[in-house]
């Protein structure tokens, strides 16, 4: 994998709570909120210029357009929300290109593990301990902050 360790080590307590918040909002209200994507990015646009070479810095900004216009696209094809898009595309930059092909394994994995997760919890007793979330009565949609953030986080600590 081509992150650096230490700039790993720099984004990762800034970027595991709001990937936390993210997996939360989504699970509870089926949104990625717009602060949330607003913070991924500062952290990214602050620590970034400390963590990574300043050459290297600059061009993960291309990763956020290119991320962007995908998600932009598959959203309006109906394929993904406009959060999942937006927290992607802030996402992107914390991501080494050379890492992208592992990086979708490990959101393939973690995507399982969520969604299964999420299913079984939605059909158990544990569904008690918050009757009001939003992604317990969706039957299509699925709380895709609950793999996205995750797999951030996860990349970050691998890159450790």
């Amino acid at each position: 994998m081509s992150l650096p360790s230490t700039a790993a080590m720099w984004f990762l307590p800034f970027v595991t709570p709001i990937c936390l918040y993210v997996a939360y909002t989504d699970m509870k209200a089926m949104k990625i909120t717009n602060q949330a994507v607003v913070a991924l990015f500062v952290v990214f646009a602050v620590v970034g210029l400390l963590a990574l070479p300043f050459e290297s810095y600059a061009w993960r900004y291309v990763h956020l357009i290119v991320a962007l216009l995908g998600g932009m696209a598959l959203n309006a094809l109906g394929a993904m929300g406009a959060g999942d898009a937006k927290f992607i595309a802030a996402a992107a930059p914390f991501i080494a290109i050379n890492d992208l092909a592992q990086v979708m394994i490990l959101f393939a994995a973690i995507l399982l593990i969520a969604f299964c997760a999420h299913r079984f919890a939605k059909h158990s007793p544990l569904r008690k301990l918050a009757p009001d979330w939003e992604s317990w009565h969706k039957t299509r949609d699925f709380p895709m902050g609950l793999a996205l953030g995750p797999t951030l986080v996860a990349y970050l600590l691998l890159m450790n």
